[in-house]
């Protein structure tokens, strides 16, 4: 009987790899995180962020210091607001063009019903996000799959248009009212040296990422803007659903106009009007696929630091308004060529 010899390994294989050396196992768990396209567009939104800050210190020193950052930061989080809202819409191939004027219509109703007392903040903070949830439902009444099957452009540009003519045309004694000291607070205020507004945004990422990641409505979601017609047939809720998530941006544009009125103490005709483009060109910066289906609030929190921080940058080099809106619309046509040549994921 011939036995058969005990295999024994070479003392190098025993030899454990050098501190901090990668192993394959760690090298294709990379790999695997970096293979899916979403993933690496969120991490393109975050470097080039990180890219902005310091081209911005190069330019004008202070930008990328602590102060410089959160500056940056607390105005992105009414991009990201604002963002939200639109990111939830664009999910299911949809778009709201009507924020501008939902924010600023948000923003007059809560000064005329609080008159700046803090016994009413509460009350008229209310009634303004139910405006604006409200106006955001018609919306979704009015589009596409749902009620009226009116095209999500038209819809929601009509209903800008008559929120701008009721809001433009209000003259009121009351309309010059300042924001209630707690909602001024409420934004302001620091905790550890970081404005309340930045702790309120990372409690809305956090929402909003688990309710699209962990919940049948975000599934859902998902499903409605890869195919609508599928879900349909599968029986999901596609009118009711697509009706919520109109209402949803409503809902954000509303509280993004109240967080605006706490920040600058009064409201404005037009303050809206910057919001429209920023809320679109933060999702599509943030890799969110337009046509629906595809994207994480992540990558929209990633293109709203991204697009505030180019804008910053653009402003200490003294680039005039008409440079700036340019090298927007450039920006987001190369991001849109460059993400549409993607092979889509399996």
């Amino acid at each position: 009987m011939t036995s058969t010899p005990l295999q024994t390994s070479h003392p190098a294989d025993l030899t454990p790899p050098p501190s901090g050396a990668s192993t394959p196992q760690s090298s294709s768990g990379i790999r695997r995180f970096l293979a899916s396209a979403e993933r690496r567009r969120v991490l393109y939104a975050f470097a080039a962020a990180i890219a902005l800050f310091a081209i911005g210190e190069i330019v004008r020193p202070g930008f990328g210091s602590f102060a410089g950052i959160r500056a940056v930061l607390v105005v992105a989080s009414f991009v990201g607001l604002v963002a939200a809202g639109q990111f939830f819409v664009i999910l299911i191939g949809g778009i709201d063009l009507s924020v501008p004027w939902v924010l600023n219509a948000a923003a007059i109703l809560v000064v005329t019903s609080s008159l700046g007392r803090n016994a009413w903040a509460v009350p008229a903070g209310l009634l303004t996000l139910a405006m604006g949830t409200m106006i955001g439902a018609l919306n979704g009444v009015g589009v596409g799959v749902a009620v009226l099957g009116v095209p999500a452009v038209v819809m929601t540009l009509a209903m800008n248009g008559i929120l701008e003519g009721l809001t433009g045309g209000l003259t009121c004694s009351s309309c010059a009212a300042y924001a209630p000291p707690v909602i001024q607070a409420a934004v302001h205020h620091p905790f550890f040296g970081i404005p309340a507004v930045l702790f309120f945004w990372a409690i809305v990422i956090a929402v909003v990422s688990v309710v699209l990641s962990l919940t049948t409505f975000g599934r859902a979601t998902y499903a409605i803007g890869s195919n609508p017609r599928a879900s349909f047939l599968a029986g999901l809720p596609v009118r009711a659903i697509t009706i919520g998530l109109y209402a949803l941006s409503g809902f954000f544009s509303a509280l993004a106009g109240i967080t605006l009125v706490g920040f600058g103490g009064q409201a404005a005709l037009g303050m809206g009007d910057p919001y429209l483009f920023q809320s679109i060109a933060a999702v599509v910066i943030g890799g969110v696929y337009i046509l629906g289906g595809r994207g994480h609030y992540i990558g929209v929190v990633a293109g709203s630091i991204s697009l505030v921080a180019l804008v910053s940058v653009l402003m200490a080099v003294d680039m005039p308004e008409y440079g700036r809106n340019i090298i927007y619309g450039v920006v987001i046509l190369v991001l849109l060529l460059l993400y549409g040549r993607e092979a889509p994921e399996a």
